[in-house]
């Protein structure tokens, strides 16, 4: 059997940018794109914030561009989900099903996924009035009313940046009271622009496929009457998942799941195992901040394998 210098397994900008890297250091990497090709890219509509695009370009666009540059340095490119991996002893065995590959070393850029209700109408609208990420997307908003569900400090936080385009931005919360730290709630009752609607849940998303969203229908989760709300977007603040079920047990993690990453590098606490993007990163979380430590964590790995020889 081959042994792999290196295997990546994700597809988002994190994964590509290391597979450019590492490929152009004949590193001939494999990259498994999993379930979801090209992350969450692939489920934004237009992305005007990543350097080099002035007129914007659409999410799955630019990830295809990442995806057939990494493959015209030579990277091998799997559409295949990761089942299983064991990271004690090296070489490191990667499963997909029954298939066993090996390698040296082992970039970990799976990312993460928004919370979401489950609806099918939220489905239905993402990237087309509902979004995971006003940093993102608020700039679209301007001059619109918006909702943003979610209590805790992240929603307090999302509300308060899409004040900056948003004529109004209401608060969606399930009780009667905010998950959020003191002092974020306070510049919340503060804003003039962000209004709360307490004791409410989503039932169900309203607009056009072709035109996108147009309210939603609340319901009161206190006498459960429901009605319809206009609005022109829905942010949803209610969380991420970091998708590490496969390391669990076998790399540190946070309390939250999210793989711990030594001295601002992207290394792990297994030796030759490294990790990039939102799967360590649950702060920044843009395109721009996971390509970078898509880079990193090709250095990192080929600096790693040089010491080895």
């Amino acid at each position: 059997m081959v042994v792999r210098k290196v295997i990546i397994i994700g597809s988002g900008p994190a994964g590509l940018t290391a597979a450019i890297y590492t490929a152009r250091a004949n590193m001939s990497p494999l990259l498994f794109e999993g379930n979801q090709p090209g992350g969450q890219l692939t489920i934004t509509t237009e992305v005007e914030n990543y350097p080099g695009f002035p007129e914007g370009i659409m999410g799955p666009e630019i990830m295809e561009l990442f995806k057939n540059q990494a493959i015209r340095f030579g990277t091998d490119v799997l559409f295949k989900q990761v089942t299983k991996v064991d990271l004690s002893e090296r070489p490191f065995k990667v499963w997909v099903g029954n298939e066993l590959y090996k390698s040296e070393t082992l970039i970990i850029a799976t990312g993460a996924s928004a919370n979401l209700l489950g609806l099918e109408s939220e489905k239905k609208f993402i990237g087309k009035g509902v979004s995971v990420c006003a940093t993102c997307d608020g700039f679209f908003y301007q001059g619109k009313e918006v909702l943003v569900i979610g209590g805790g400090d992240a929603a307090m936080e999302e509300a308060i940046f899409l004040t900056k385009f948003a004529s109004k931005v209401s608060i969606v919360h399930r009780r009667d009271e905010l998950r959020a730290s003191r002092i974020m709630q306070e510049r919340v009752f503060k804003n003039p622009k962000i209004n709360i609607i307490w004791n409410a849940v989503i039932e169900e998303v309203v607009g056009k496929e072709d035109t996108g969203v147009t309210g939603v229908i609340l319901r009161d989760t206190v006498t459960n009457e429901t009605r319809e709300v206009n609005c022109d977007g829905v942010f949803f603040a209610i969380g991420h998942v970091p998708n590490t079920s496969l390391f669990k047990g076998q790399l540190d993690m946070d309390s939250r799941g999210y793989i711990i990453t030594k001295d601002g590098s992207t290394k792990t606490s297994v030796e030759g195992v490294f990790s990039a993007g939102d799967v360590q990163d649950y702060i920044y979380r843009q395109a721009i901040t996971a390509a970078g430590s898509g880079c990193m964590a090709a250095l990192d790995a080929e600096r790693w394998l040089e010491v080895q020889q």
